[in-house]
C-alpha cells in the first residue's frame, strides 16, 4: 500500500544518531503502530522490544541479525524481520525510506 488513511500521526520526530536517521510514528483506529522514516548514510545499530517488519521502500542497506555472521543485502522493494528483544546492525549505502511495522506476536 502506498498511502495510509484515517491515521494519528505524531509530531514529534524519533531522531537518532545525532540526526542521521529519523522516523515519525503513525497510529491506526486498530491500536497498530507504523514508523516512517530516513536513514543517511552510515552503520548503526537499534534494538527492539516488539517483532518489527522493516520495509525498505527505497535505498540500498545491508543488515546483520543477531545470531547470524552474514551481512544480507537489503534494497528498495524488499524487507526483513527483527524478533522481539533482540537487535540489529544496518549499514546503509544510499539514502534508505523505510516503514517499520511494529507486529503482537
Amino acid at each position: 500500500m502506498s498511502q495510509f488513511e484515517n491515521v494519528t500521526v505524531v509530531k514529534a520526530a524519533n531522531v537518532y544518531f545525532d540526526g542521521n536517521v529519523t522516523s515519525r510514528t503513525v497510529l491506526f483506529v486498530d491500536g497498530s503502530k507504523k514508523s516512517l522514516g530516513v536513514a543517511l548514510p552510515g552503520e548503526y545499530e537499534f534494538g527492539t522490544a516488539e517483532k518489527e517488519l522493516m520495509e525498505i521502500l527505497a535505498g540500498d542497506i545491508e543488515i546483520l541479525l543477531v545470531g547470524s555472521s552474514q551481512w544480507l543485502k537489503v534494497k528498495g522493494g524488499e524487507s526483513f524481520e527483527v524478533p522481539a528483544s533482540s537487535s540489529f546492525k544496518i549499514k546503509v549505502h544510499e539514502v534508505c525510506d523505510y516503514c517499520c511495522s511494529y507486529l503482537a506476536e
